[in-house]
């Protein structure tokens, strides 16, 4: 069989404890703050909710005190906030009011501008607030014609979908397709660790959901890892790996080595989620045409072209619970399919951390 780097040059597809105050009168003691439990404050609130009526006007935490703040319409309830361990705020618009405000904005997105961001209901101002990037005429003439009232606030740029690069998901260059090996940091930036031999092609790097940057170091043959770059502000790059069909994303914890003999899996686009053992360290490897890699890991996991580049872990454990797993390295080449099996070689993850100084992704 022929060993191989596992680059493909086609583009692949790749979430309640009752509060005894309202059960009889509160004392004088009783204080509803950020202290309590979610569950008691959110009871705390359903029941004013119901009390006041069409009086209420949104709960709050203030933010300097800790305190429950309950707005209401109707001064006369004001005792019976601070009966039920609250602060009480006499304002002008019940919650119903500022919710029929925003329902009246959000009847109307057809030709929504796009400096318009977005808008809210800002319980303890009592408005209605539109935000409009950079006051963008356009914005606020839309925000004029809703004809209700509002407050616009300015703000510096539009909102974005973020999308996350999981270790095993595909990577798209100009020319060919690999797999995300795992993600790091320095003290300025985050990259995506993956192979060298996908790097070399150099350029911009696509991930599943958009652009996430340019290639910013590859190193091929001799090593087989590079690194791209991440510039684009919508995505994120947290510390896990896909399993695909076979569960949950598991999440990286460090980069302790698996030693000869030991339980490996690895994940990237073409074969997913596969398993092995660790069978040799530190192996030369002959991808032909002179390129000859040193330092690699060989390994009973078997891969097909387009999973270069992707993640080996430590086989994760079978109890229930989040599975915690040691990055061990990206996918480099191999021999045989996952049809008949094979044999694979995967870049240690230590060295290129070493290399760049780079740190891997943490929670």
């Amino acid at each position: 069989m022929i060993r191989r780097p596992l680059r493909t040059m086609t583009a692949l597809a790749g979430a309640a404890a009752a509060v005894t105050a309202f059960a009889t009168p509160a004392s004088a003691a009783t204080v509803l703050n950020e202290a309590a439990s979610p569950a008691v404050l959110a009871a705390a609130q359903e029941k004013l909710d119901g009390s006041l009526g069409s009086a209420f006007a949104g709960s709050w935490l203030d933010t300097t005190t800790g305190r429950l703040v309950v707005g209401t319409t109707d001064s006369s309830a004001s005792a019976r906030i601070r009966a039920a361990g609250a602060i009480p705020k006499v304002v002008r618009h019940s919650s119903a009011e500022l919710k029929k405000i925003q329902s009246t904005l959000d009847n109307r997105t057809a030709g929504l501008p796009a400096s318009v961001a977005g808008w809210y209901v800002d319980a303890p101002a009592n408005e209605v607030v539109v935000s409009v990037v950079g006051g963008d005429p356009a914005g606020r003439a839309w925000v004029a014609a809703a004809g209700v009232p509002v407050r616009v606030e300015q703000v510096k740029s539009a909102p974005r979908p973020l999308w996350n690069v999981i270790g095993g998901q595909g990577l798209y260059f100009n020319g060919g397709a690999c797999s995300v090996g795992f993600n790091a940091y320095d003290d300025d930036d985050h990259y995506v660790i993956t192979a060298g031999h996908c790097t070399e092609l150099g350029g911009t790097v696509r991930g599943v959901d958009g652009t996430i940057g340019n290639v910013a170091k590859s190193s091929f043959p001799g090593n087989d890892y590079g690194t791209i770059k991440v510039t684009h502000s919508d995505v994120s790059t947290p510390p896990r790996v896909d399993r695909y069909e076979d569960g949950t994303d598991v999440r990286i914890e460090g980069a302790d080595v698996v030693g000869v003999g030991g339980k490996i899996c690895r994940s990237g686009i073409t074969t997913h989620w596969q398993c092995g053992r660790v069978e040799a360290l530190n192996q030369t490897v002959n991808y032909g045409n002179g390129n000859v890699v040193r330092g690699l890991t060989q390994t009973s996991a078997c891969a097909e072209p387009g999973d270069s580049g992707g993640s080996y872990v430590s086989r994760p454990s079978s109890g229930s619970g989040t599975k915690l797993v040691q990055a061990q390295g990206m996918t480099s080449g191999g021999s045989g399919n996952c049809d008949e099996g094979g044999t694979t070689f995967f870049q240690p993850v230590k060295e290129v951390l070493n290399r760049y100084d780079l740190t891997l992704e943490k929670d």
